[in-house]
């Protein structure tokens, strides 16, 4: 059965507990929290450092099968060699994030200066991850949403390695200028591209980055939600991200684009019930 899944782009945010998460919890326990809101997580932290086998490891006991990890690949395979000679790395990067099994997909961000004549690489690379491995690629480069030629390219080298394109979606928040300090900061680090709906595998991936505003970021995904509708009758399962410049109401966020879909999907799974958290005391 297809299943929806809603994350956001960290397990722990220093404006989650006592809203989302319990005010003092070990950092063993903080996803196990976390898995209560949300059923999926990006995986940015593996970006800059492979983390120890036995760390995933308490990834996988703190979440059930169902559980979805989208774990970013490092940047020393991705941007600083661009696959070159990276044999090493990813030894060390795969047998790391084993004990997640089949719960995770590698993610294969690109810099913005990956363009198509880039792409004969990318598809050497992907072909010689394992097998049994879902696999996602994000692009930046402009050419990929504008030029229909390499798009065409693009999208059939990630056919012929059976890898989703992750779109990130920032149409909303460049749709005016920021109002905050925290979204003039994110105005000059987000890519800014064309949305892109297409999903190329039965488990697409999006990323979507709404505003500091609950209204605005809830109104610009209402394209999304008769996609995810639609992927979902399909028989696709895909997952779904939700960023904000401050991400303070990320778990929240994610679970109300769910029920959004849901209300086009009524027999769609319902996420279940966090538990309570217990609010702060003074003593």
């Amino acid at each position: 059965m297809a299943r929806l899944h809603v994350g956001c782009a960290m397990w722990t945010h220093k404006a989650w507990p006592g809203r989302f998460l319990p005010q003092s919890l070990p950092p063993r326990e903080r996803l196990r929290a976390y898995a209560g809101w949300c059923n999926a997580v990006e995986g940015n932290t593996t970006f800059y450092a492979t983390p120890a086998r036995s760390t995933v490891a308490t990834w996988a006991q703190q979440t059930d099968p169902g559980f979805r990890f989208v774990v970013k690949l490092p940047k020393v395979v991705t941007h600083e060699r661009r696959f070159a000679g990276v044999e090493a790395e990813m030894r060390a990067f795969l047998d790391a994030v084993e004990p997640l099994g089949e719960r995770a997909v590698l993610w294969t961000q690109l810099p913005g200066s990956f363009g198509p004549t880039d792409v004969e690489a990318l598809g050497r690379f992907l072909r010689r991850l394992p097998l049994d491995r879902r696999r996602a690629v994000e692009v930046r480069h402009p050419a990929f949403f504008t030029d229909a030629a390499a798009t065409t390219l693009l999208e059939g080298t990630l056919a012929d390695a059976d890898a989703e394109w992750v779109p990130f979606d920032t149409t909303v928040f460049f749709a005016r200028p920021p109002v905050s300090e925290i979204e003039q900061e994110t105005w000059t680090k987000k890519p800014r591209v064309p949305r892109r709906t297409r999903a190329l595998t039965d488990r697409p991936i999006v990323r979507y980055l709404g505003r500091d505003s609950v209204e605005e970021t809830v109104e610009g995904w209402r394209p999304w939600t008769g996609v995810v509708a639609d992927w979902l009758h399909e028989g696709r399962s895909p997952t779904v991200f939700l960023h904000t410049p401050d991400n303070d109401d990320a778990p929240a966020l994610a679970r109300r684009f769910h029920d959004d879909v849901r209300a086009l999907v009524p027999d769609l799974e319902a996420l279940p019930e966090p538990a309570p958290v217990e609010p702060a005391t003074l003593f």
